[in-house]
């Protein structure tokens, strides 16, 4: 998350019902207005559905978020990795890991991020190494796809050359537009191509077409030709490193293919001539690659750990997926938990107050009452889910009202024609700067989902909105309309949650279990509404982040060097150069796992996979107050994780809750907890 302050927070592994079910199928990220990547190869949130929805709700100027080094006609690029270099009057540092990137003059910095770890911080920011001046007098970025940016620098009104940098690739090519003269902080030594210079303990290399001539600091490049920068890795061939340089990357995209409980992503990389090229795996994929991938060109350091080089033409490697489940499963209830059930029930709804206006909170007491209704129906509190039935059809439809922003001042969105995205009129952490933007909708979603399950009939009158609140975050190629996945990152394989990213050390994101729980929604909205493309795109993008929340926030291999120093067990800041034991609303040990927890949807069994690690990771969170303290209602249900004397210990500790998260009740938890089985 990107908020400076958060009063509430917005939480899985029971057995558990309306499970989505999908068949195989697969995506790609292309180009825009090319056809994608989802099921038997049909994009479903195509431009032909999404513009004419789009018009429909009424759009309005966004705000003026000043990207500045943005060419005419593309798609703005929030909440994406390089987004920082695109806003603001000041170009901030990109992480295309393994290197950090920057602008800097005339030219442009790249270098190996220095890894420096403390108690409460992995530090691998910005590290100017190799510095090249090229003469530009500004710099855009005239092109982007999924990992890859080229970058267009410009001198007396005309183009100087291109750099492409990209996600996964050691390597940084200038393409020259006229002869031109590069110069560098550090001499070269060598003959010929490949060129080399030192940069404190770490070696970088450079290659370069037919014509390029250096002398120490200096490179000629023929009009045509290119260099390209690379840092030589740990334990490295570098000979055979040079020969994959020789071809400068072109384009990257993403696919990927469902079968049976897996999902095997794949990350194609595009050289000029078609030849391989060097792509470096992160810890997470290293687990699953495929066979035949080979990944011996040596090792490079990260804030994330160790990465491993590999040479060809893509990355692919295999994750679990998991159900997109809308509801708990109470077929089991004993005939006392039953009624202790249905009593609580009651409780809870007439406890209920007015919804909140905003898309965040709104969104999250949208999605905790209809998990509330689905507990009123299965233990037959029968006029609790009359009530709340009635109560959250009223407010959903209201929000998903296309003319909503035309009558009213809240509970309502519209089209940002300048930033290209939904937006709710009553904002919250920055929503109308993109932030956040799948934790909020993955909220509604969710909520419409569930019900729409439970009556069909309300799909066609909530479906021009929800498809909308669908495709701001998870369109699955560049419609124009929207962005392509706007906040997720296939290389990182999680989202990104800063919309423009104003930071030195990168994006960020927080709540890494919001974000699953967007994907979780975006799962039961297709369903309900009967999108199989759709929901087979958000069962591969939860399988990902919650794969990536394991390997980087709560379940990460302590054992990795990067790691050595690092006084704690979890991250709740994950930065593009850096992860932080801190939140960005409270000290508090328990705020810093419960924010990647909530909110322990009905799909939230990922979370313990290593009952462990569970144990390991609550110890430091509950401190000396145990559960009854601010977030210890989160704590509690990821207690019982581990077990079924767990999960028993769990159900004594409910009555003393003294703090009930705004994303839950208390008969939420009481439900999750006789739910679980193990």
């Amino acid at each position: 998350m990107t908020r400076p302050i958060r009063h509430a927070m917005r939480v899985t592994v029971p057995a558990l019902a309306l499970v989505v079910a999908l068949s195989a199928c697969s995506g790609s990220g292309q180009s825009r207005g090319s056809a994608s990547a989802s099921g038997e190869g049909v994009a479903s949130l195509t431009e032909a559905k999404v513009k004419p929805l789009a018009s429909s709700i009424g759009s309005r100027d966004g705000a003026d978020l000043k990207p500045v080094r943005l060419a005419d006609g593309l798609t703005p690029p929030t909440n994406r990795w390089f987004s920082g270099m695109v806003y603001g009057s000041t170009a901030q540092p990109v992480f295309p890991l393994p290197l950090s990137f920057s602008l800097l003059g005339s030219g442009f910095v790249l270098g190996l991020p220095d890894i420096k770890t403390s108690n409460k911080t992995i530090m691998g920011g910005n590290r100017p190494a190799v510095q090249i001046g090229a003469g530009a007098e500004s710099w855009k970025i005239t092109r982007y796809d999924e990992m890859s940016v080229t970058l267009t620098g410009s001198a007396g009104g005309s183009q100087i050359g291109t750099v492409t940098i990209a996600q996964g690739s050691p390597f940084v090519t200038f393409k020259a537009s006229g002869q031109r003269r590069l110069t560098t902080n550090l001499p070269f030594t060598g003959s010929g191509s490949p060129w080399s210079l030192q940069a404190g303990e770490d070696r970088y290399d450079m290659t370069g077409s037919k014509g390029v001539s250096v002398s120490g600091g200096a490179v000629t490049v023929p009009d045509g030709g290119h260099v390209t920068f690379y840092p030589e890795p740990e334990g490295g061939d570098a000979t055979a490193l040079a020969k994959l340089a020789d071809s400068p990357l072109r384009s990257t995209a993403s696919s990927y293919k469902l079968s049976g409980s897996t999902a095997t992503t794949r990350l194609a990389y595009s050289t000029d001539d078609g030849s391989p090229t060097a792509i470096a795996a992160l810890p997470h994929q290293q687990a699953g690659l495929s066979a035949g991938q080979d990944c011996d060109l040596g090792s490079y350091r990260s804030v994330l750990g160790t990465m491993k080089l590999c040479r060809g033409t893509a990355l692919s490697w295999t994750t679990k997926t998991h159900p997109a489940t809308a509801q708990l499963d109470l077929s089991g209830l004993a005939d006392d938990q039953r009624a202790a059930l249905r009593t609580q029930v009651d409780a809870d709804v007439k406890a209920l107050k007015p919804y909140p206006a905003d898309t965040y909170f709104g969104g999250k007491a949208l999605y905790r009452d209809a998990q509330l209704y689905t507990l009123a129906k299965q233990v037959g509190a029968t006029s609790s889910a009359t009530a709340l039935k009635s109560r959250i059809v009223e407010q959903l439809t209201k929000w998903a009202d296309p003319s909503g922003c035309g009558s009213r001042t809240s509970l309502c969105f519209y089209y940002d024609r300048t930033n290209k995205g939904i937006v709710g009129l009553t904002h919250s952490f920055g929503s109308e700067q993109f932030n956040d933007h799948h934790f909020h909708y993955g909220y509604f979603l969710y909520a419409a989902g569930v019900m729409a399950a439970d009556d069909p009939s309300l799909v066609k009158r909530w479906k021009p909105v929800m498809t909308l609140l669908a495709a701001d975050i998870a369109s699955s190629t560049d419609t124009g309309t929207f962005p392509q996945r706007r906040t997720f990152d296939p290389y990182s394989s999680h989202s990104w949650a800063s919309g423009v990213s104003p930071f030195g050390d990168g994006n960020n994101q927080e709540s890494a279990s919001e974000a699953v729980n967007a994907w979780v929604g975006l799962g039961v909205w297709a369903h309900a509404a009967g999108d199989p493309q759709l929901a087979g795109e958000a069962t591969w993008m939860q399988a990902l982040e919650s794969d990536s929340q394991l390997a980087y926030w709560t379940n990460f291999d302590t054992e990795d060097p990067v790691y050595k120093g690092f006084g704690h067990s979890i991250t709740p800041l994950v930065w593009g150069g850096k992860r932080d034991y801190a939140t960005w609303f409270s000290p508090e040990p328990a705020a810093a796992l419960a924010i990647l927890l909530i909110p322990m949807n009905p799909a939230s069994g990922y979370l313990g996979t290593d009952p462990k690690r569970v144990a390991t990771n609550l110890k430091e969170a509950m401190g000396t107050r145990g559960y009854r303290q601010t977030y210890g209602d989160l704590l509690l249900l990821y207690s019982a994780l581990q077990g079924s004397a767990q999960r028993d210990a769990a159900v004594k500790q409910i009555a003393s809750l003294t703090s009930i998260d705004d994303s839950l009740t208390r008969s939420y938890i009481m439900a999750y907890l006789y739910a679980l089985k193990f």
